[in-house]
C-alpha cells in the first residue's frame, strides 16, 4: 500500500443542508483518509450523514467546514475521477443496451470515443460476467444484473475512486450476498479503490478493508476499524460495533 499521501483526504468536514423548515447538520468534523486500493466503508445508522458525505466526496455539495482533497487537490465539483453507483435500479438509460449504457458514459465524459469506447465497455461488461447480455435492454435484466451494469459502467471510466451508496440495499438477501462476493472478486482482479456506504454491519465487515463507524445524527467519527481476517474475528468485530452503537443510543436516550 502507498505510504505517501492518501488518495482521498477528508479533513474536519461538517456538512449542513437546508430543508423547508430546518438547517440540518448531517456530519460534524469528520476526518478520514483513503489510500489506493482501499475498500473503505462508511458505516452508521440511518440519518448519520454517510450518504451526504459520499455526495460531498463526489463534488455534489460543498462542506460547511473542513476540506475534501483528491490527490492533494480540493474537490469542488463532480468529475470522472469519481464515479458513483447508487442503490436505485433506474440509473441506466432504458432505451440503450447494456453495452450502449457503458459506452455512453465513456463518450459523454470524453474519456474514449468510438471503437476504443466499445472495447473498454466490453472489457468491463465481461468482468461483471454480463457478456451474453451486452445487447440486452435494462427492462429485461434482474435487479442484480442492473447493478452489475452500473458497476461495469463506473469501473469502465477507470476513476481514481468508485463511490458506492448502499448499492445492494434494494436486493433480496441471496442476490445481495452474491453481489458482495462478485464485488470482492472484481476487486481482487483490479484492486480499484472503493468508498462504500452501508448501514449493514455484516456487509461492512465483509466488504471493507477499513471501516469508519459514524455516530447517530449528526454523524461524527465513532471509531476507525480494520477488517477481520477470520470468521471468528468477524464475529468479534460485529459484536464490538454493535456495542459501540448501542452505547451511543443509550447515551442519546439519557440526554433526552
Amino acid at each position: 500500500m502507498d505510504t505517501g499521501a492518501p488518495l482521498l483526504a477528508v479533513d474536519g468536514v461538517t456538512l449542513r443542508y437546508k430543508t423547508r423548515d430546518h438547517l440540518v447538520t448531517a456530519t460534524y468534523r469528520v476526518s478520514f483518509s483513503v489510500w489506493p486500493g482501499d475498500r473503505f466503508v462508511l458505516l452508521g445508522p440511518s440519518g448519520c450523514g454517510k450518504s451526504t458525505l459520499l455526495k460531498a466526496v463526489g463534488g455534489y455539495m460543498a462542506p460547511t467546514e473542513g476540506e475534501i482533497r483528491l490527490k492533494g487537490r480540493p474537490v469542488s465539483e463532480p468529475g470522472p475521477d469519481r464515479m458513483m453507483v447508487f442503490q436505485e435500479f433506474d440509473q441506466l438509460l432504458p432505451w440503450k443496451t447494456v453495452r450502449q449504457n457503458v459506452v455512453f458514459a465513456l463518450e459523454a465524459s470524453g474519456r474514449l470515443k468510438g471503437r476504443a469506447a466499445r472495447e473498454r465497455a466490453d472489457l468491463y461488461i465481461d468482468k461483471v460476467k454480463l457478456t451474453p447480455f451486452a445487447d440486452s435492454y435494462p427492462h429485461t435484466l434482474s435487479g442484480g444484473m442492473k447493478q452489475r451494469v452500473a458497476i461495469a459502467r463506473g469501473m469502465a471510466m477507470e476513476p481514481d475512486i468508485l463511490l458506492m451508496d448502499e448499492p445492494f440495499a434494494a436486493l433480496d438477501a441471496l442476490t445481495r450476498r452474491r453481489m458482495q462476493d462478485e464485488l470482492l472478486m472484481l476487486w481482487e482482479g483490479t484492486r480499484f479503490t472503493v468508498l462504500f456506504v452501508t448501514h449493514s454491519i455484516p456487509e461492512a465487515i465483509k466488504i471493507g478493508s477499513r471501516i469508519l463507524l459514524l455516530s447517530p445524527h449528526p454523524g461524527e467519527v465513532k471509531a476507525e476499524l480494520n477488517s477481520a481476517g477470520t470468521p471468528e474475528a468477524a464475529l468479534q468485530l460485529e459484536s464490538r460495533i454493535q456495542q459501540m452503537l448501542f452505547a451511543e443510543e443509550i447515551q442519546e436516550a439519557e440526554n433526552v
